[in-house]
């Protein structure tokens, strides 16, 4: 006999970020009756797009550049019909310009995994020698407690070219405090399991376009409500479980089968549950577009381009929109929009091959709160998603993913959230007698998925911020 909607009870998902969005969509498909609610008046948090009026263009929030590695948001896409909305690099080919001697050079791993490209003075950075690259290996073996810094000295031009931009991107910190553990997770990966696990994939028209809008489409079909503009104030909690969910105005009581997936940001989190110990630090990104006086096409058709020895670290390219991304920028975050406008837009117009263009039409977007500092310090802080009550599981890239605070690691800890709320209903049902399966209607697919999720991080990378 299989556990009954009654006594399954409604699944409140609270917060429609991606952690949110994936943990409503595994659950959904599971069975589950699911009920999504989101503070602000739309989804997606920090990963989404706007119109943007300045500009007269849709831009994203921010930029995010995905590996092929990336299975939990590729099977994300997948699950929401959105997969071909990313433009996916047929190989590992990361281009770069060195803005302080103008040099421009193409970093290219091989397929397999024996990395062999560091022989060859065509694929490898230039200047560099193959002894070089075992920086590489030794952060893989990093323990939780050493930095990038401590196991990189910064000197030689795979520090410049490699080691330093990665941290700075998948960390979002500076290489002196950023963890050494999850970048060598990182690298461990993607890089040491060959190119085909390297492929860059950006989207092709929006973040929202890939990742939200097609996902609260999905969520609809499956029969899940999404609420907006309803904010959660406090939970009320009893006997280990949370007895009511306080909304603005509005009181709703939980039934004995009911659960939530609370997928707020950190600080949200820790308002709710006093007694929770979430990262305190955070670190801010910068990004920047500007309007461009027409379309423009990189000649070795890579949208994108890794910039060193500027300001920006990164630009991409999406028709005639530039935009650029500087991470670890909390020492840009309280400079003017006006300042660092005409700075940056320095950096897009060598990138072009014009410097000393006009000033375009321009955008400045500054997220002061990122995400959390990836330090030693800070992981130790990292919930994992079953915490003290029982009808609760966290969700979010801040809490113990494995991963860095990444597209990768929101959508994985979803996943986990959902897998472990439907298991408590299964539990639940074998202590009361009912023999219950994972969930009404499960499908062999979803069945996977709830394993897949539960398992450890192995074999997942995370995404570039």
């Amino acid at each position: 006999m299989t556990t009954g909607l009654a006594e399954r009870g409604v699944v409140h998902v609270v917060g429609a970020g991606l952690a949110g969005l994936s943990a409503a969509l595994r659950l959904a498909e599971a069975g589950e009756r699911v009920l999504l609610h989101e503070a602000a008046n739309h989804a997606g948090g920090r990963c989404r797009s706007y119109e943007d009026r300045e500009l007269g263009r849709r831009i994203d929030n921010g930029n995010h550049l995905l590996f092929s590695a990336n299975r939990a948001a590729l099977d994300f896409l997948t699950a929401i019909g959105a997969r071909d909305s990313l433009i996916e690099q047929p190989e590992p080919v990361f281009p770069y310009l060195d803005l302080a001697t103008g040099t421009r050079f193409t970093l290219r791993p091989n397929a397999g995994r024996l990395p062999w490209w560091i022989l060859s003075k065509r694929r490898r950075v230039p200047g560099s020698r193959a002894r070089d690259y075992a920086v590489l290996w030794r952060l893989m073996r990093a323990n939780r407690s050493q930095t990038v810094a401590a196991l990189a000295p910064a000197q030689g031009p795979v520090y410049r070219a490699l080691v330093e931009p990665l941290s700075v991107a998948v960390l979002n910190t500076a290489p002196e405090e950023g963890s050494a553990w999850l970048l060598g997770r990182m690298l461990g990966l993607s890089f040491a399991n060959g190119g085909r696990d390297c492929r860059a994939l950006i989207v092709r028209e929006g973040l929202s376009e890939s990742f939200i809008e097609p996902a609260l489409r999905r969520l609809a079909l499956l029969g899940v409500e999404t609420r907006f503009a309803t904010r959660l104030r406090s939970l009320a909690i009893e006997n280990r479980r949370v007895a009511a969910l306080q909304f603005n105005a509005a009181s709703l009581a939980l039934g004995p089968g009911d659960r939530v997936v609370l997928a707020v940001p950190a600080p949200v989190a820790a308002s709710l549950l006093p007694d929770l110990a979430v990262p305190t630090e955070m670190r801010a990104i910068v990004n920047a577009h500007y309007r461009l006086p027409q379309p423009y096409a990189p000649a070795n058709g890579i949208p994108f381009l890794a910039l060193l020895g500027g300001t920006a670290h990164w630009v991409f390219f999406r028709g005639d929109v530039a935009s650029v991304t500087v991470s670890a920028a909390d020492g840009l975050a309280d400079e003017p929009a006006e300042a660092l406008a005409p700075r940056l837009w320095a950096d897009v117009a060598a990138a072009l091959g014009q410097a000393g263009a006009s000033l375009p039409p321009w955008r400045i977007v500054k997220e002061k709160q990122a995400t959390f500092a990836q330090t030693p310090a800070q992981l130790l802080r990292r919930p994992a998603a079953a915490g003290t009550l029982d009808n609760l599981w966290l969700a979010g890239d801040w809490t113990e993913t494995g991963l860095p605070a990444t597209i990768e690691g929101a959508i994985r800890s979803g996943a986990t959230a959902a897998a472990l709320a439907v298991g408590a209903t299964a539990t639940a049902g074998r202590r009361s007698g009912l023999g219950s399966t994972p969930a009404t209607g499960a499908s062999a697919s979803a069945r996977a998925s709830w394993r897949e999720a539960s398992s450890s991080a192995e074999g997942r990378v995370p995404a570039l911020n």
